[in-house]
Formats: structure tokens, C-alpha cells, sequence
């Protein structure tokens, strides 16, 4: 069976059963119509709104509703005239195509909204529309006796009758909850009922940019890619899951721009960590697409809060739209608003797709400047305090290091011998390949390492800009668990994010451990012969580590004026790359924040954001 055979109300009457705000369905609207010749094409929208609608469609891509109050005025109904919309891009190429339109919906003065959840309807990719919607009869609902929905079903299959006499080629888009309802009533010849005229005529009135999310039934940012690749000729089949990739990484480039460049550290391989998240989550759900929520949970937990927040922004984004004067300009919220300069009041869509669910994300967004300015002036520079959560994270990180540092010495002592009868710490494959002619096996004994580990030290950058990591400073432990940190980082003072709660960025530290007194390195004259931050950094760990051996993990090997002052304390600097951790890890380090006294840490959590 064909389409025609399955959705053919009649020889002439055709149906195409939508799912309202898809674009899937709007892509499958366009190709039947340049497909097929039809001369007439229904729309399940009352014949007051027809001028008003056509209107709007010929001022896309620019987003309209079409609203037509009630009575009583405190409620209205409206049609939203965007790309994605399927009866809207079925009017839009019937205008072009100067095909016939009707509005066949009947005419009620206060509109009762109905919709149904509805499958994804990216399955359209490879399902055929007559399987689709057919695939849904067992489960859509019949109107109830009497009621408006039931009224205007048969109000929509009288004026199917009526278009016959005037129309060999008839083509309806009702929507996929009612048409099997439509047809029945079309066969039956169903009684209807008369159009009432309490009416008030319908109203333009243009979107604003910050509300369209509430009006469009797909993500603004993915319904300007459709039209975008409309415009440039471009195949837009593939832009429900092509558009997620734009997105991200549109939010990329728009988070880059506001940070600095060695804090840009979304990579290509993290985006893909995110895609197989967002995938997941998606399948979850029990969808084929992501929404927004799903965009967003997977963005926070791959690149933290401030990444979430830009992807919200741009997926929001609409750059067709501009602003409008306030009297022609209309404010849409989930089933309310403001229709120029007037109240708030209910608001319901006549085309509506699949109920939207609210849901919690907790994302904590950049303080407003005015606040900085105030919690600047109200911050005590004699109380400095730590954040426990961030000392956990790096003491856990320094133990991790240890260990390493721990197995690099052990392996300098390790020897191998020839294989006898015991295996011992393992086979020596280097060894027995340079003896391969002797068919001998070579195993490796690791001796228990010599010396421990008191003081390791990290530098991030090299070279550093003194300039830029000014502050420097000495904590003291608070516990037998914390170790004795020393470092230089960002001014603390430049970047306040909360009341008492301040962000800087360490640019290098050493964490002495078991912890004790110190003199401030930054202060101690015996120092001074070392001037910058990196240099008197490294004098200091060798010159307080009561141990030979001092970790240094860097980007770089240790310079050669460190090395002789390592021999010279008799010390070893032992070094680990830092490109051996993951980049990502080492960011979130890097970031501290720092309260103006203990008590602040009762309510830091509210302020402080995940990086």
C-alpha cells in the first residue's frame, strides 16, 4: 500500500497526519507538496485566522504568533508562524506555488487545547509516514461525546466535503491524534456544527528573542540552521542530529571567546566524550533526539556549569529575530504571557505538539558586576581561608603523585638476571630480546624503593608570567591530613564569585607533607638570591625538604641552574611530566578558591562553580 492509499480520506481528499512543531514532519510536508500536484491544500485552522496567518508566513524567517482572544479577554489562543511548524511550511510553499488554501477548523470562542505525547519523530528517517502513524492507532484517545474537540473533528470533515465540489486534488494536515477521527466522521458524514461568532479578529504580534524557546517546537538555534541551509541551498535532511554537533560547537567558540586562552580546554576529544553522554541519556529518555535538558546535563557534567550555561544561551539563539516596539511585541511563557503592553494572561497554542515537562537543572550562573563591586569592598584582608572540598582533591592528587614518584625510584634500582626458577617481579622483555641468540628468558627483581617523599612540587606554566600570578603566599595546615602549601597564583581580589568567596589559579606550589612550620619562602632572606617565582619556588622545596628526593612535575625538564643547586643541598630533583595527566584534571586543580574566614564555608557551596 501506497501513502495515498493509507491517508486517501477520498479519490480527491488526501491526508498527511503530523506531529505539531517537528521538523521532521515540516521537511516531509515540503517534499509531498513539490513531490505531488494538488490544487488545494486544508489546514486544521479556523477561516478568521487565514488572513492573519499568510500574513506572518510571508514575514518568515522573522517568528509571529497569530493570537485571537477570548471573550472575557483574560485568555487567548494563537498559531505560532515559525519554519517548523508542518501546516506553516505547508502554507509557505502553497503561497509560493500560488496553490488554493483553506482553513477549515472550526470557529469557537474560547479554544480547548488537546495534544498527546507523541513518538520522536526523527524516526521518519526510516520509518515511512503511513507506518508511522498507523503504528499509533492503538494508542491515540477518540474525543469525548459532545465535547469542543469532538465538534470541531466534524466541523473539519463537512468542510473536506465542501472542498470537493470545488477541488479535484485535495491535500489536509490534521494532526496525527486526530485524523483517524477526522476520517471516520468524513466517511460517516457525521453531523457538525455551526461556526460561532463571538470572536474577536486574530492578531500579528512578533516574538521577543528571549521567549521564542516557548514558541518554536524545535531548538531555536536547530530551526535557524534549517533555514540557513534552506537559504544556501543545502541539504537540511540530516540537521536534527547535524544541528546538535553546530551546537556544540558553536558554544565552544562563544565560551572560548570569554575566557582566556590557556583556560580553553573543551577539546575535540572531550566533545566527543559528550556526544556518547548525550547519546545515552537520549536512549534513556526513550528518544532518537536530545531536548535541551538533555544537552544541558551532558555539558555540565563533561565541561562543568559555565559550559552548560553558554550552551543554554546559544541554543536559544535565534539571529533572524530582532526586537520589536512594546505594543507590537509579544512575550510567550509555558501556557502564558503578554500580548503588547498589556497583563499577563493564559495563552494556548492551537498547534500544539508534545506537552513539555519542567524539570530541575541547578546551574550556577556569573555574578551580577554591581555585587563584585560590593562584596570587593566588604572583604576583610586578614581572614583567608581554604575551601575543604578543593584541598580534599588535591591532597588526593599529591598521594597519587607520591606513589608514582615512589615506583620511579624503586624501578632505578631494579635489576635483572637470568631466568632460573622463579619469575620474581615479573619477565624483563628489553633484556631477553638483547639476548635472544642465547634463547635465554630475563626476569626483573624490584627491590623495595630507598628514601621517601616529603615535598612535591608543581610548576604549570614555563615560562610564567610574573605579572600575572603577582600573589604569593604560605598556608598552614589546619589538620594532620592537609600538607604545608606554598604558592604563587593569580590575584584572588581581581575575581569574586560570591560574598567572602573569591577564584584565583595557582601558576606553581609545593605541598610539604607530614606538615610543619615554616619560614614564608617569599619572605625568608636566605632566599633572596633567587628573584623570580619559579626560581625561589624550587630553592625553597629543595632547601625544606628533609629528604634526598624532591618531585618536580612540569612541562618541561628541570633547567640546568636548578640542578646544580639540587646538588649543591645535596638533594635529587626527581621529574615527572605533566603532560602525563589528563589536561582536564589538571585545570580543575589549578582553580581554588579562597573564603574570608572559616565561617563563609557554611554557605560556600551555593556560590562556588565546578570547572
Amino acid at each position: 500500500m501506497t501513502a495515498h492509499d493509507v491517508f486517501a480520506f477520498s479519490p480527491r481528499v488526501t491526508a498527511f497526519p503530523v506531529v505539531h512543531g517537528s521538523g521532521d514532519y515540516a521537511q516531509e510536508v515540503r517534499r509531498l507538496l513539490l513531490e505531488r500536484s494538488f490544487g488545494c491544500l486544508a489546514v486544521p485552522l479556523p477561516p478568521s485566522f487565514q488572513r492573519s496567518v499568510e500574513a506572518a508566513v510571508e514575514k518568515l524567517p522573522e517568528i509571529h504568533i497569530v493570537s485571537q482572544s477570548t471573550p472575557a479577554g483574560d485568555a487567548a489562543s494563537y498559531v505560532p508562524v515559525e519554519p517548523c511548524q508542518p501546516v506553516v511550511a505547508g502554507l509557505r510553499v502553497a503561497v509560493q506555488e500560488h496553490m488554493a488554501r483553506a482553513f477549515v477548523d472550526l470557529e469557537v470562542p474560547d479554544y480547548e487545547p488537546y495534544s498527546e505525547i507523541a513518538p520522536d519523530a526523527y524516526a521518519l528517517k526510516r520509518v515511512k509516514p503511513e507506518r508511522f502513524a498507523a503504528a499509533l492507532l492503538p494508542f491515540v484517545g477518540g474525543p469525548e461525546p459532545g465535547s469542543q474537540r469532538e465538534a470541531r473533528i466534524r466541523r473539519m470533515a463537512f468542510e473536506l466535503h465542501r472542498l470537493e465540489l470545488d477541488h479535484d486534488s485535495i491535500l489536509f494536515l490534521p494532526s496525527v491524534q486526530d485524523w483517524p477521527w477526522v476520517r471516520d466522521a468524513y466517511r460517516e458524514r457525521a453531523s457538525y456544527r455551526e461556526h460561532e461568532r463571538s470572536w474577536e479578529a486574530p492578531r500579528v504580534w512578533k516574538v521577543t528573542p528571549d521567549t521564542l524557546y516557548f514558541v518554536m517546537g524545535e531548538l531555536p538555534f536547530v530551526t535557524w540552521l534549517y533555514e540557513k541551509w534552506r537559504s544556501e541551498l543545502r541539504s537540511d535532511e540530516d540537521v536534527a542530529v547535524d544541528g546538535v554537533k553546530e551546537l556544540l560547537l558553536e558554544t565552544r567558540e562563544r565560551w572560548n571567546e570569554s575566557r582566556p586562552r590557556e583556560q580553553r580546554w573543551v577539546t575535540p576529544q572531550l566533545l566527543r566524550v559528550g556526544l556518547q553522554y548525550v547519546r545515552n541519556l537520549t536512549l534513556l529518555d526513550g528518544r532518537l533526539t536530545p531536548d535541551l535538558y538533555t544537552l544541558a546535563v551532558a555539558a555540565k557534567q563533561v565541561a562543568g556549569d559555565s559550559f552548560a550555561i553558554k550552551l543554554v544561551e546559544t541554543a536559544k539563539r535565534y539571529p533572524p529575530q530582532r526586537e520589536a516596539g512594546s505594543l507590537e511585541a509579544a512575550r510567550v511563557g509555558d501556557g502564558e504571557g503578554t500580548l503588547g503592553d498589556g497583563a499577563q494572561i493564559e495563552l494556548v497554542s492551537r498547534l500544539p505538539g508534545p506537552p513539555r515537562v519542567w524539570r530541575h537543572l541547578s546551574l550556577k550562573p556569573q555574578p551580577d558586576p554591581r555585587k563584585r563591586k560590593q562584596w570587593v569592598q566588604r572583604w576583610n584582608p586578614f581572614r583567608q581561608c581554604s575551601w575543604p572540598p578543593e584541598d580534599n582533591r588535591i591532597e588526593s592528587f599529591n598521594a597519587h603523585v607520591r606513589e608514582q614518584a615512589r615506583a620511579l625510584l624503586a624501578e632505578d634500582l631494579a635489576r635483572s638476571e637470568k631466568f632460573t626458577s622463579s619469575l620474581k617481579d615479573g619477565l624483563d622483555i628489553r633484556e631477553t630480546l638483547r639476548n635472544w641468540h642465547t634463547h635465554d628468558l630475563y626476569v626483573k627483581e624490584v627491590p623495595p624503593s630507598r628514601g621517601k617523599v616529603e615535598v612535591v612540587m608543581f610548576l604549570f606554566e614555563d615560562p610564567v608570567d610574573e605579572e600575572r600570578y603577582a600573589w604569593r603566599a604560605t598556608w598552614f595546615a589546619e589538620h594532620e591530613e592537609e600538607s604545608t602549601l606554598c604558592f604563587f597564583a593569580t590575584p584572588f581580589r581581581e575575581q569574586l564569585v560570591g560574598p567572602g568567596i573569591a577564584l584565583a589559579k595557582y601558576g606553581g606550589l609545593f605541598l610539604l607533607y607530614p606538615p610543619r612550620l615554616l619560614l614564608d619562602p617569599w619572605t625568608d632572606p636566605r632566599l633572596d638570591f633567587a628573584r623570580a617565582a619559579p626560581d625561589r619556588l624550587v630553592a625553597a622545596a629543595l632547601m625544606h625538604s628533609s629528604e634526598r628526593n624532591v618531585v618536580l612535575v612540569a612541562p618541561r625538564p628541570p633547567r640546568a641552574r636548578w640542578k646544580i643547586l639540587a646538588r649543591r643541598l645535596r638533594r635529587r630533583l626527581l621529574y615527572i611530566p605533566l603532560g602525563r595527566f589528563s589536561g582536564q584534571m589538571i585545570e580543575r586543580l589549578r582553580h581554588f578558591h579562597v573564603l574570608n574566614g572559616q565561617e563563609i564555608r557554611s554557605y560556600a557551596a551555593d556560590f562556588i562553580r565546578d570547572f
